[in-house]
């Protein structure tokens, strides 16, 4: 028989529920388990607590009669708030085994136990309380219904600050392991793509729905916002303007964000604003739960480092693009100096990034190449006038000279750290090598020759002999296409020539978009 006392007298009063608590029942309940081997305890118990809300949630019982089989509902229920432990089950210190096997095998620090005996001299409460770590000790001659209520709530607020504090912890160390990734070096595309799964995942909060839908707007106001990236049901929607498949209520919600810079939570959405300058970044996400303040504010946190990583990618590409402006503008300098067009660089640089797409390059290594490839020519800067625009043909040695301007553009470009001209250097030194050890300046054969020196090869010889020069007037297009057929597997690498002649329809586009 348990010892447990229930006295008319002693029920408390329930809180009243008012219209919010009755329509929030079906919030996900507290779990209690009361483990005791004795049948009365479990139907006492519940019956004293079954009316028991607290913050709009009620109580979920579970019931376990030993402490095997209470370890085992621990595992299968690792959000239990509570548990009620009786220590004499199975054994005489089943519970005190279970409590320390809480502890120290599950790691579970936050589940409150309060152990309950009916024999104190077995398991004497000064012993307990300093061997093990329970949060309180009742003796069941002493546990009445209003008792056994006030621990049960002051073990269910203790619970939830805890687990505040434990998902602000989890929420912090989200910051942390998603903000790494957002200082990465990427792309701006792979910088839109990596944000919009990262904050996705992040408010994933525990028993949240993985059902979000949702979109990453850039532009530099409201009415030329485009959707760089999307989930859910918006993902086909990559690409388009965002105004054109955006409905009234998610416009409004847009706009307000725009013109409070603040983020906004309204029924089940949420819209964060990024950048507040010209170039803004916005997120908008639906489907999400309503959340706390503790959530909105490692939101805000990891919001804020957003921002600072948009802003670093911002300057980054504003270097990159200088970069580029540099190197193509000496690249233009050096061929309109030896008499060529500037259109010359440009149109070797877009069939070289072709050439490297189709040979199932990455996307940022054929920018790269697209971006060095303007400099190959750059050394000719070091070579005199009266060879570099020889009108006739070059003596031997002229030609010997001339062939330093391979060797000139790598030392010019070779200390630099950037890897634009660190490609640049790569190419310049390379883009007279031939595919059988024939050419300059080193004679290197096959593989040995840089991938970028091998494309911009044929690139550049290509655009050279369709083109006047003072050394020769242009070609017939028949008549280049022969003649780089003819050196496939001697000047020009095999492989490259056949995806040249493959993809020969979108060259010819690239030779009229930047027509001389």
């Amino acid at each position: 028989m348990t010892d447990l006392e229930v006295k008319d007298n002693d029920f408390m009063e329930f809180m009243e529920e008012d219209d919010k608590s009755i329509a929030s029942i079906q919030n996900k309940p507290w779990k209690i388990i009361i483990a005791d081997d004795e049948e009365e305890v479990h139907a006492v118990t519940q019956m004293v607590l079954e009316d028991v809300v607290f913050e709009d949630r009620r109580i979920e019982f579970l019931s376990s009669y030993s402490g095997e089989s209470t370890i085992e509902l621990l595992k299968n229920n690792p959000d239990v708030a509570i548990i009620l432990l009786d220590v004499v089950m199975e054994k005489d210190d089943s519970g005190l085994y279970v409590a320390r096997y809480i502890r120290e095998e599950l790691k579970n620090q936050l589940v409150r136990i309060i152990l309950r005996t009916g024999q104190p001299g077995q398991a004497p409460e000064r012993k307990v309380i300093t061997e093990y770590d329970i949060n309180d000790y009742k003796e069941k001659t002493e546990l009445t219904a209003q008792k056994l209520y006030t621990s049960v709530l002051s073990s269910l607020r203790a619970y939830r600050d805890l687990k505040i504090i434990d998902e602000s912890k989890k929420g912090l160390e989200k910051i942390l392991i998603s903000s790494s990734t957002l200082f990465e070096s990427q792309t701006f595309s792979a910088f839109t793509q990596n944000i919009l799964l990262q904050l996705s995942d992040f408010i994933k909060f525990e028993d949240f729905s993985d059902k979000i839908s949702g979109m990453l707007l850039t532009g530099s106001r409201m009415d030329d916002l485009t959707i760089k990236s999307a989930t859910g049901k918006y993902q086909t929607s990559t690409g388009e303007n965002f105004t054109l498949i955006a409905d009234t209520t998610i416009k409004t919600m847009i706009k307000s964000a725009i013109d409070s810079s603040e983020n906004s939570y309204v029924d089940n959405t949420y819209t964060g604003i990024f950048s507040r300058n010209s170039n803004l970044l916005i997120m908008y996400l639906e489907g999400v739960k309503e959340f706390s303040d503790m959530e909105k504010n490692l939101i805000k946190i990891f919001t804020n480092n957003i921002s600072i990583a948009y802003d670093n990618l911002l300057l980054n590409q504003e270097i990159i693009d200088t970069q580029k402006e540099v190197v193509l503008t000496l690249g233009e300098v050096v061929e309109t100096r030896s008499k060529e067009t500037a259109f010359h660089v440009k149109r070797v640089a877009e069939i070289s990034r072709l050439l490297a797409l189709k040979l199932k390059m990455s996307e940022d290594q054929a920018e790269l190449l697209r971006m060095a490839s303007p400099m190959h020519d750059v050394g000719k800067i070091g070579i005199p006038d009266a060879v570099l625009n020889k009108p006739g043909k070059l003596t031997t040695e002229e030609f010997e000279m001339m062939k330093k301007h391979t060797t000139i553009g790598y030392e010019i470009l070779k200390s630099s750290n950037r890897k634009i001209l660190q490609a640049a250097s790569l190419i310049a030194l390379h883009h007279h090598e031939w595919w059988n050890g024939n050419g300059y300046p080193s004679g290197l054969k096959e593989d040995k020759i840089g991938i970028f020196g091998r494309i911009t090869a044929i690139s550049d010889v290509f655009d050279a002999l369709l083109h006047k020069r003072t050394y020769k007037d242009s070609w017939p297009i028949e008549k280049v296409l022969e003649y780089i057929k003819s050196l496939r597997g001697t000047q020009f690498d095999p492989e490259i020539v056949d995806i040249f002649f493959d993809n020969l329809s979108y060259i010819l586009d690239i030779m009229n978009t930047y027509r001389d």
